[in-house]
């Protein structure tokens, strides 16, 4: 028959069971081990904020928000100012087929897509090119400084 083994907390370390069911204590993190920590946080990070963007995701994304915006405005615009001073006549310039009516809700929308996906895509696009060419630049430079004393040591 196993007896229970009492089991203290103290501030400096914590008991948890380990294998066959003896105490096994934990030891506290050192410093060392929270800054590697710290620097792994840190480096997952900035692998977020530098990954590159979908550019299909992207343009889906805003294509999508574009064609809603538009078909909205369209349908509420009738309702909201039916005396047309909004000006969204002018729509029918850019969109072919647009006019202020349920079917011109729909082609507006539509048009809203298509404009809306080719310039998140191109956008996306040009964001991933900044960022790729502006992270060779960083890397170069870093490269270079780290051997500019290369001669010295020789």
């Amino acid at each position: 028959m196993r007896r229970a083994i009492p089991m203290h907390r103290s501030s400096s370390s914590t008991v948890r069971r380990g294998p066959g069911g003896r105490p096994h204590p934990e030891r506290p993190r050192g410093v060392a081990e929270q800054t590697i920590a710290g620097q792994a946080m840190v480096a997952r990070t900035l692998a977020l904020a530098f990954a590159p963007l979908h550019k299909l995701a992207f343009g889906v994304a805003i294509g999508t928000a574009c064609a809603v915006i538009i078909a909205a405005v369209t349908i509420a615009q009738p309702l909201l100012d039916p005396q047309d001073r909004t000006g969204l006549w002018l729509l029918s310039n850019y969109f072919v087929g647009y006019e202020e009516t349920w079917r011109g809700a729909l082609v507006g929308g539509a048009w809203g897509f298509g404009v809306g996906f080719v310039g998140g895509w191109f956008v996306a696009f040009v964001r991933n090119l900044v960022l790729a060419i502006w992270l060779l630049v960083v890397r170069a430079r870093a490269d270079l400084e780290s051997t500019r004393d290369f001669i010295d040591h020789i």
